[in-house]
């Protein structure tokens, strides 16, 4: 809450692990219960015509239950120096008791402790739904202790301990698979609906579900330090960063409080002085109450607490009030290509042979391959059995089990040189190996975006290997929503332009940025921030300039990686790019409601004021007017823990290499 408002109390509710789960468990709105029922007696008593005295003990047991809720942290807060609206309300109530209105007081009392009681259990019930992540770790695990399986506590989980993972169980701490296959369900941590494939060198997350496949995962972080808890901590750390909106009702809200005080001291001085004392002092302590912004101070900090905590359950880490703000305002959109929109797992694609060379037009993946063909990938997989080169884990895929070539050597810059079946063997870009027959293929593959490899044996150009690193199935879906939305697309990427281009195209975007650096990224950025709010997708890793650079950064496929949540603002921790758009949409949703709620509660501010200044409404009118605003600005902001499903539409497939011949 902010210090300039003082809506709420000193300090953060307790720990989420005392938080009330239910309304009644919330102590403020059991004071204002109690209050109220004092309240209420003390109404019947003076109705009934019961003793006066009776009524007057009544109310102020109703007054000094209801004000235990904010009077003593308000006293607190003026000790450090600190107006707000508690200040304000206190004063009110003062003032009612010293003009005799104990009774008004008490309902001031009792209907601001329902605000405040609202407040705290709209914002411990969405810090609860992060903090239900934690409850994704089970509550032990087995590991192997010399050589024996024993059941422990995920809190005492060692580094290097093998964990056993029967089918079905929750893995309880992050680590690599050393045994087994499985698919795992990660819907609870990424938002991915899909169960993912995973294997021995795989990392696994905690709270993941094994699926049918048995599993040893050699822990490679402690329990308090994993996934899901950095999740926790980075989030609640954050959480104290305000938004554009809540910079707003911070600046509007400072300077009112004490204008307020002023223009009610003046009221009462002026109007003692030209009328009767007693009815201007009364109507400048209602104007006090009238002006009082509550419902201004708790309405955006409901509304981000609430569409954070939302946006956790879909796989999306926004830090803070900050960046849900800026991500709502998000118009241009730049993305990386590796990694973002590819899935940075290269694959080979076709495979040319020089004597069918002329005649084929498509992809030559696309059925059985012939001997010709098979002979190409052979000696191409032969020579990069041993190579640390990124196309090489694609080749070797692409073939299976081969049997190295001898006498490797590399050829900085150019390819690979070798024996295969003792024969003369060459593997490199066109330009160290003339193409030859093969030159009209390998211009369709670079136009197509892959990267293409000419193979040689025995003196002879045998064919092409072509290599590409697909676009993610859903790539098309999502930058075809993102324009629906309204949003520009730009892509970024350090990939040639042919390569590029031809991916853009098949993505649907046009604007292209192709062969830049880090710091090239960096400048585009700032030169698209020019026009329009932008939002730099990427990796983290070399993305970080432009990430840093852009109104906001959004990391991709964050679990797991550091860089990508220190760097970025907001990651998406699957690798589902359709949590994009449904994030930008979520965001600017929230947006919405905030900007709602800030001028509901001016327009309030602007309506009662002249009201009690001429006193159409009295004190217990204003009070219950402006108490039930802060309710519907707390109702509304709540409606922001609500995330809207996006609507897709079948992803179609990459489109053939030879497709986007030149």
């Amino acid at each position: 809450m902010s210090d300039a408002c003082g809506c709420g109390h000193d300090e953060p509710a307790g720990e989420d692990e005392r938080a009330p789960e239910h309304w009644w468990q919330v102590r403020e709105l059991q004071a204002a219960a109690a209050a109220a029922v004092f309240l209420l007696a003390a109404y019947i008593v003076g109705w009934t015509g019961g003793p006066q005295r009776l009524t007057l003990v009544l109310e102020w047991v109703a007054l000094l239950i209801g004000g235990w809720t904010f009077v003593p942290s308000t006293l607190r807060r003026l000790a450090k120096g600190k107006i707000g609206v508690g200040t304000l309300m206190t004063i009110a109530a003062v003032g009612a008791v010293i003009l005799g209105e104990v009774g008004e007081a008490a309902m001031l009392a009792v209907l601001f402790s329902i605000s405040e009681g609202l407040e705290e259990y709209a914002v411990s019930r969405t810090r609860r739904g992060l903090r239900a992540l934690l409850n994704l770790v089970p509550d032990t695990a087995t590991v192997l202790r010399d050589g024996s399986p024993v059941t422990v506590s995920p809190s005492e989980l060692a580094v290097g301990d093998l964990m056993l993972v029967k089918p079905g169980e929750r893995i309880a701490t992050d680590g690599t698979i050393t045994e087994g296959r499985t698919a795992l369900d990660v819907s609870a941590i990424t938002g991915e609906s899909v169960p993912v494939e995973a294997g021995p060198g795989d990392e696994v997350f905690a709270g993941s579900i094994n699926g049918t496949g048995a599993l040893t995962v050699q822990v490679t972080t402690t329990a308090e330090n994993n996934s899901l808890a950095k999740i926790v901590q980075i989030v609640e750390a954050e959480q104290s960063r305000k938004g554009d909106a809540q910079r707003l009702a911070d600046t509007i809200a400072k300077p009112l409080v004490p204008a307020i005080m002023i223009f009610a001291a003046a009221i009462a001085i002026l109007g003692s002085l030209l009328g009767d004392p007693a009815t201007w002092i009364a109507r400048a302590l209602v104007v006090l109450v009238a002006a009082s912004p509550c419902a201004l101070a708790i309405s955006v900090p409901v509304t981000v607490v609430a569409a954070i905590g939302a946006a956790s359950t879909i796989g999306v880490l926004v830090k803070g009030g900050a960046a849900l703000e800026a991500l709502g305002r998000v118009r241009t959109v730049a993305l990386d290509k590796t990694g973002t929109l590819t899935a940075n797992r290269p694959t080979v694609v076709d495979i040319a042979t020089a004597d069918t060379a002329p005649a084929s037009t498509g992809n030559s993946l696309s059925g059985d391959r012939s001997p010709g063909q098979e002979r190409v990938l052979a000696v191409a997989a032969a020579l990069e059995a041993h190579s640390e080169h990124p196309l090489a884990s694609s080749i070797l895929a692409a073939h299976g089990q081969t049997t190295a070539a001898v006498d490797v050597q590399a050829v900085p810059g150019a390819g690979l040189i070798g024996l295969v079946d003792g024969r003369p063997a060459r593997l490199g870009r066109p330009g160290w190996i003339e193409p030859g027959p093969l030159a009209e293929r390998i211009a369709a593959m670079q136009a197509g975006g892959a990267t293409a490899v000419l193979v040689e044996h025995d003196g002879q150009v045998i064919g092409a290997v072509a290599v590409r690193d697909e676009l993610r199935p859903e790539a098309g879906e999502v930058i075809a929503h993102l324009h629906r939305s309204g949003a520009t697309v730009a892509m970024l990427t350090g990939d040639n332009t042919a390569a590029a281009t031809a991916l853009a195209r098949i993505a649907g975007i046009d604007d292209v940025h192709a062969d830049l650096r880090p710091e090239d990224k960096a400048r585009i950025i700032g030169d698209l921030r020019q026009s329009a709010f932008t939002a730099m997708v990427g990796d983290g890793v070399n993305d970080a300039p432009a990430l840093a650079t852009a109104d906001l950064g959004i990391a991709m496929g964050a679990m797991g990686s550091d860089v990508a949540i220190e760097t970025a603002d907001v990651a998406l921790m699957g690798e589902d790019l359709r949590t994009l758009p449904q994030a930008l949409d979520h965001a600017r949703r929230a947006r919405t409601i905030m900007l709602q709620n800030v001028g509901l509660s001016l327009g309030l501010i602007a309506i009662l004021i002249p009201l009690a200044l001429f006193g159409i409404l009295g004190l217990a009118a204003v009070v219950a007017v402006h108490e039930l605003a802060e309710i519907v600005v707390i109702a509304n902001g709540v409606r922001a823990g609500r995330v809207t499903a996006l609507r897709s539409t079948p992803a179609s497939k990459p489109e053939p290499v030879a497709a986007h011949a030149a």
